[in-house]
């Protein structure tokens, strides 16, 4: 009896011990399908490196880099140039020292001093001229463009066509104010937008002003002591960005309280706008918008669109095109849908360790003018 139950007893040590076998056996192979299925999303959301390239600009990062269109515009203190997307010499314009220029779709106007430029997209002038007094700013639309001269405080705007004749002048509306910007909007840029400050008031007070040029005043909205930053033209629709809110006006500036959405705590980085249809506007974190600053996280309004995107990694930059979000790290490129959450990651096609450390902006044909140091790489973007 006493052997039978030795035997007993080695049998049952031995089924534990198979079992224990086929339990570690059944992990092992669990632990192995996990990794080859996590392989093979990883494999999946990776972009292969040779769908983009990278080319570097003969331009420098101090260059005051802009994306024109379909090209890139810099100026070296003597002239303005205009490259191609990829780094071919378009045309330059000489301007001087000292200039400063601002940008539209097709235009773009120059000022240096009293002095006024309105060029066309294939470097051609259409007014050059003297002012008169130093011009604060100037911004060029399809049809006008608003120069601002005179004092601080006591800003003359003059509306010109883009021949340089003069269509309108508001010389006391904005006495005692700051301006702060200037727009055109509609379907052919035939109205006009301005944020003031007030600062002589007893609390500080943003008011914005529509116009149809040459005609009359349409509205005038108080955006009370909150900063106003941004304002767009979509689906016949102004959208306001202050540090709190997004407001929404029609043309007349009449609120659509309906549409008024909390963005405190979010900055406008970029957007998109499609001939049709609603714009896509891209948000980061304010505490993520400074220089120094890693992008971790993105937002994305659109029609009754308000999405959240967590990045795959901190990221240099960010930008939206069409239905596609982009972000920059210094290694990899990240492209999503704005539908959607997944991000798809592509190797950055930089020289062997160069890193991409900033981002400039996307042309309209569909590549990024990132920054390694004082360098700058035009990247194609996948789609």
């Amino acid at each position: 009896m006493q052997g039978k139950g030795k035997s007993m007893y080695n049998d049952r040590q031995a089924m534990d011990l198979r079992r224990r076998r086929q339990i570690r056996n059944w992990i092992i192979l669990i632990v192995l399908v996990i990794a080859v299925f996590a392989g093979l999303r990883f494999l999946q959301n990776m972009g292969q490196t040779t769908e983009i390239s990278a080319v570097t600009m003969p331009c420098y990062a101090t260059q005051d880099v802009t994306p024109f269109g379909d090209s890139v515009l810099y100026y070296d203190g003597a002239s303005i140039h205009c490259l191609s997307s990829t780094g071919a010499v378009k045309w330059s314009f000489p301007v001087g020292g000292g200039a400063t220029f601002s940008v539209s779709d097709n235009h773009m106007v120059v000022w240096v001093g009293s002095q006024l430029f309105i060029v066309d997209k294939n470097g051609r002038p259409s007014y050059n001229e003297n002012m008169g007094a130093e011009i604060q700013f100037a911004r060029v639309g399809d049809s006008y463009a608003a120069v601002v001269i005179g004092e601080d405080t006591a800003p003359d705007l003059v509306i010109k066509d883009l021949q340089g004749s003069q269509v309108d002048e508001e010389a006391e509306a904005f006495s005692g104010m700051l301006l702060l910007d200037v727009g055109f909007y509609g379907e052919k840029g035939e109205y006009m937008w301005t944020l003031a400050m007030d600062v002589y008031g007893t609390a500080i007070n943003t008011v914005m002003n529509t116009f149809q040029v040459g005609k009359m005043n349409t509205g005038e909205v108080s955006l009370g002591e909150n900063l106003t930053y941004k304002v767009l033209f979509e689906d016949n629709k102004l959208r306001v960005f202050t540090t709190q809110q997004m407001y929404t006006y029609d043309y007349k500036a009449v609120q659509d309280v309906n549409n008024t959405k909390l963005v405190y705590g979010w900055k406008l980085i970029d957007h998109y706008i499609p001939s049709r249809g609603s714009a896509s506007m891209l948000l980061a974190p304010t505490s993520q918008t400074s220089a120094d600053s890693s992008i971790t996280e993105l937002r994305i309004l659109s029609g009754t669109l308000d999405r959240r995107y967590t990045l795959p990694s901190a990221c240099v930059g960010a930008g939206v095109q069409g239905k596609n979000l982009y972000a920059f790290s210094n290694e990899y490129l990240y492209r999503a849908d704005i539908d959607s959450q997944r991000f798809y990651g592509y190797a950055l096609p930089l020289p062997e360790g160069v890193k991409a450390d900033g981002f400039i902006g996307l042309t309209s044909n569909g590549r990024a003018l990132l920054t390694s140091g004082n360098t700058v790489y035009s990247v194609g973007l996948p789609q």
